[in-house]
Order: structure tokens, then C-alpha cells, then sequence
């Protein structure tokens, strides 16, 4: 007996590991050999491409495309329409399957609506990724990007607030009151 739910206009294809609580919507394609993780959301219009790892309670909006190389650590949350890529310079005309990159999104990270992921990189710990930026580049824990190329233009908490460092670079987030210190360009929760 499966302890998830998919919809039934959604494909899984063999080979798939997906955790208990998990939700599939309409029209959705999970791939072979995909590792979908405990009480994760997969809204509709989604491709799972072979192989990729989602972990628990990973949150994909609507008509999102993960590929071949993307994980996707715990508490991930990805927004409607973005995407990721695989490979550095497609072509139609030339085979490159096995030239595909890696991409890993660390613990509790957030990629906005539209937002394009250019294959290769990290996106750290609970970084916020705008909007409709295209990330092209490493991104820090805790860092907010935006634009088109992403840039980073200031730090978030883990309930996604803009923080404010004072004099001693120490911000509290005002949701959750945790505390956060920024040293050599690093935020750490304290």
C-alpha cells in the first residue's frame, strides 16, 4: 500500500523512492530513479527528471522542471514556474547527457517564481533567491539575490526576513526573534 498520494493524471515512472505524505497533483511526471523524501508537495505541471533527490518536505509550486543533477536538501521551497538547468551550452544537434552538472540547494533555501538556475552551483542554507533572478554563481547561506545576473543585496533570516545588522553585526529576526551574527562575510544563527 502506498503512504503517498499522487493524482491520477500523474506519471511515476520505475524505480522511484517517494516518502510517506507526499502529494503529486495533476499532470505531473516523476521520472525513473528519482528520490522524492517524506511530506513534500509537488504541484502541477511538474517534471521530475531520472535521478534527482528531493529531501523531506521539499515544496515544488506549479509547472516547475528539476533535472538530471539538481538535489534539493529538507524544507526547500520552489516557486512557480522556475527552473534549473543541466548543462553548461546545449545544442540540439550535440549529445552532452554526459556532461551534466550538479546543483545542490542546501536545508530550507527559497527560489521565487520564475527564477532560472544556471547548472554547477550551491545555493546555501536558507538563502532567498528573488523573483525571476538568474542565479549564475555559489550562493551564501542566508543571502538574498535578486536580478538578472543575481546579486546579492543583503541577508535573510530563517522565516525569509530581511536582517539588520547593528553596530556589533548582530540582527534578530522580527518573526521569530533568533539572533544572527555576520562576520567575514558570513551569517551564522546564534
Amino acid at each position: 500500500m502506498k503512504e503517498y498520494f499522487a493524482h491520477n493524471t500523474a506519471i511515476i515512472d520505475d524505480n522511484c523512492s517517494i516518502g510517506k505524505e507526499t502529494k503529486i497533483w495533476h499532470f505531473s511526471h516523476i521520472m525513473p530513479n528519482c528520490i522524492i523524501g517524506e511530506a513534500c508537495n509537488i504541484g502541477q505541471n511538474v517534471v521530475v527528471s531520472p535521478n534527482v533527490i528531493l529531501g523531506k518536505n521539499v515544496k515544488v509550486q506549479n509547472n516547475v522542471s528539476i533535472y538530471t543533477g539538481v538535489i534539493c536538501e529538507d524544507d526547500v521551497f520552489l516557486g512557480p514556474s522556475m527552473v534549473f538547468t543541466n548543462v553548461i551550452n546545449p545544442r540540439s544537434a550535440i549529445k552532452r547527457k554526459n556532461e551534466y552538472q550538479k546543483t545542490l540547494v542546501k536545508k530550507g533555501a527559497t527560489i521565487g517564481a520564475n527564477a532560472t538556475i544556471v547548472c554547477g552551483n550551491t545555493i546555501g542554507e536558507f538563502a532567498f533567491i528573488g523573483a525571476g533572478s538568474v542565479v549564475t554563481k555559489e550562493i551564501l547561506p542566508y543571502a538574498l539575490v535578486v536580478g538578472n545576473p543575481s546579486k546579492q543585496i543583503g541577508w535573510v533570516s530563517e522565516y525569509g526576513h530581511r536582517l539588520s545588522f547593528d553596530a556589533n553585526n548582530i540582527a534578530t529576526c522580527k518573526e521569530s526573534n533568533q539572533k544572527y551574527q555576520l562576520k567575514n562575510n558570513l551569517v551564522t544563527k546564534l
